[in-house]
């Protein structure tokens, strides 16, 4: 008799919504009882953020369309598809399989009254818990053991920093999936001048040249490894940092997977939404938000543009710096 319980989660993009599932994975795996297969459609992109993932039987993947992967599926029979992305394309997935299927409420009606009105009706708690509401129904509870991040034994154990380089140091992370989501140049610059802490700079190949500039402001305290990592590596910085000051991207979530004190900067979106820094129970104070709350017209949207709106970008351009450098300082 064949005791294996299939189950298929969805979750095509991006890092740091892929990382925010982890709890979902875990809890499934270690709290339902018998012979349990976790698998995993995602994007080819973002697999390999699954690869080292000890809860994860199998990883699906697609490169543009669901058609690539819809006989392969079927194969599977699947006993439970979990849908955390909610969207025409997962919709089209379980419409083909024949599980039982659950999801989470996105609370779309709220995010637009929130962006176009203002007026706040999101619930009080992160979206990690709505994630996890959505397979209530099996028995999962919430362990409180925080999001998971699984790095390679080989790449954890190397040293990516100079010798000479301090081993206390604050990981900066530059970038932000968009413009109105990341600190303007200017203000990175007047950053790194007053933290007069040791910081290694932290960022995709678009973020080096801002690396550069930054690291060129004083080059014994600061290391630019913008442009140089690849995510994993990037990740064993962040690991090993002191503190991390972060925009709201996938490397603040990567953060929050190895309880990092963090410093998480906003923008044109807000924390209300609920993707906030998501520690376990121990550290689930260690962050700060730094964000404007004086500006009539954020959010403007709960995902990012390439430029303000409004052609001000007062969110950014008139955060107070003074609150980062303090926190860094006294969590560092």
């Amino acid at each position: 008799m064949n005791n294996t319980v299939k189950i298929l989660i969805i979750r095509f993009s991006s890092i740091g919504d892929i990382v925010l599932t982890t709890p979902v994975i875990r809890c499934l795996k270690t709290q339902l009882e018998g012979d349990i297969e976790i698998h995993y459609l995602t994007k080819k992109i973002y697999s390999s953020l699954l690869e080292n993932n000890p809860y994860v039987s199998k990883i699906h993947s697609i490169e543009k369309s669901t058609n690539e992967i819809i006989e392969e599926l079927e194969k599977e029979k699947f006993d439970f598809i979990v849908d955390l992305h909610k969207n025409l394309r997962s919709s089209r997935v379980k419409k083909k399989l024949d599980g039982l299927s659950l999801s989470f409420n996105k609370f779309n009606w709220q995010k637009w009254l929130l962006v176009n009105f203002k007026i706040n009706r999101m619930p009080k708690f992160h979206i990690v818990d709505r994630y996890l509401q959505s397979v209530k129904a099996l028995g999962i509870k919430n362990d409180g053991k925080g999001l998971d991040y699984f790095l390679p034994e080989e790449i954890e154990e190397k040293e990516f920093l100079p010798a000479s380089f301090p081993k206390t140091y604050i990981a900066l992370v530059l970038g932000a999936t968009h413009a109105t989501k990341r600190l303007p140049d200017n203000k990175f610059k007047e950053l790194v001048t007053q933290l007069n802490q040791s910081i290694v700079l932290i960022g995709g190949k678009e973020d080096a040249s801002l690396g550069v500039e930054l690291e060129k402001i004083d080059s014994e305290r600061i290391f630019n490894a913008a442009g140089k990592m690849s995510l994993d590596e990037s990740a064993v910085l962040l690991k090993k940092a002191s503190s991390v000051i972060t925009h709201d991207t996938g490397m603040m979530h990567i953060a929050a997977a190895f309880q990092k004190k963090i410093i998480s900067i906003w923008g044109n979106t807000v924390p209300d939404f609920g993707m906030y820094p998501y520690l376990n129970e121990e550290h689930k104070e260690s962050y700060t938000i730094i964000e404007n709350n004086n500006l009539s017209c954020r959010p403007c949207s709960k995902i990012g543009f390439d430029k303000c709106p409004k052609g001000h970008f007062k969110c950014m351009e008139e955060l107070d710096l003074d609150n980062i450098i303090n926190f860094s300082v006294n969590n560092s």
